[in-house]
């Protein structure tokens, strides 16, 4: 009888804990444990419950590099496949030189999982021969609300574009845990009043609808960090004034969100051009000018840090309230 190969999957989402799940060769003789974030993998890994692991790299407590890092410290013995919505070449290149077999980007195509695991040889069966263990039953799978699948599905926009804002602006980009919540344009305003602090910053807001969901995705730029923006860019593609600067940073961002957010839900979203919606103001002004825009919205809060650079984008996906509906059924597609 084959023995059964512990398998630790580590990632703070649910929703991509349960892809993953499903993604594994059906039948392969795998002891399946879940950790929620680096500290309780690490912890599981200590355990003996991983000899594989698939990691994530962008988690709360402690992110995917750290306990790559913490395992090679404490000399830990595990196949790390990190699988992840962080697609920039220096993730890639980091995972790899802390000790990870492969990466694997989100969400993981069965067959490049499958490919992955067989080239850890560890006695897996081949892909004709499966092995005669018993496949995994519904209760093993984690349960999946909307506002945790939904965030998984603008972590891995997030990832996108991240990879395409790196590359422009010739840095790496620190990723965090997007935040996902139906907000009062009250609790926007204290949402974005305690990111922002009392600085006063510039905002462009873009619009966007399709297949019956409309938003506007809002990207606020510190004013004392919009000049270092300039120097970073100008020394990467010549000279732009700050306002053109901060238009093309927003198509950027936002274009390459959008278009991950709707490549996974299979619709397509147009965008209209980037508006100016304040610049040198406070957040309350900022809401207080615009408050009739977004009443009650599905508020998904991005902050972009870049390394070695004391600079932070935040981005704001700001959808309808009846685009909700919508987007659940959407999203309930992708859970099941």
């Amino acid at each position: 009888m084959t023995t059964a190969i512990p398998l630790l999957i580590c990632d703070d989402s649910s929703m991509a804990r349960k892809q993953l799940i499903r993604a594994l060769p059906a039948n392969w003789p795998f002891q399946i444990s879940q950790a929620e974030n680096g500290l309780l993998g690490l912890e599981a890994i200590r355990a003996g419950k991983g000899e594989i692991v698939l990691l994530d790299l962008t988690m709360p407590e402690l992110d995917g590099f750290a306990v790559l890092a913490r395992m090679r410290e404490e000399n830990l013995h595990a196949e790390v496949i990190v699988i992840s919505g962080d697609v920039q070449d220096e993730a890639i290149r980091r995972a790899l030189t802390l000790g990870a077999r492969s990466f694997i980007r989100k969400p993981a195509d069965p067959a490049e999982l499958e490919a992955a695991l067989l080239a850890l040889n560890k006695g897996l069966p081949a892909a004709a021969t499966p092995s005669p263990a018993q496949p995994l039953s519904q209760a093993e799978l984690p349960t999946v609300g909307f506002r945790d699948a939904f965030r998984e599905v603008a972590n891995i926009a997030m990832g996108r574009a991240a990879e395409l804002l790196g590359r422009v602006l010739g840095v790496f980009i620190r990723l965090p845990v997007p935040n996902v919540n139906i907000l009062e344009v009250g609790e926007l305003q204290m949402a974005l009043a305690d990111a922002q602090g009392n600085q006063r910053v510039s905002a462009i807001c873009q619009g966007y609808i399709g297949g019956g969901i409309a938003g506007e995705a809002l990207l606020i730029f510190h004013d004392s960090e919009i000049a270092d923006v300039a120097r970073l860019l100008n020394h990467q593609h010549g000279s732009h004034s700050q306002l053109e600067l901060q238009l093309d940073l927003a198509a950027i961002v936002i274009g390459a969100c959008l278009n991950g957010i709707s490549e996974q839900l299979g619709m397509q979203l147009s965008s209209g051009h980037p508006l100016v919606l304040g610049q040198h103001c406070t957040i309350e002004e900022l809401i207080r000018l615009n408050r009739s825009r977004w009443k009650r919205t599905l508020a998904v809060e991005i902050s972009y840090g870049l390394e070695d650079h004391d600079i932070q984008f935040d981005l704001m996906l700001l959808f309808t309230e009846d685009s909700v509906p919508v987007l659940q059924k959407k999203v309930e597609y992708l859970i099941n």
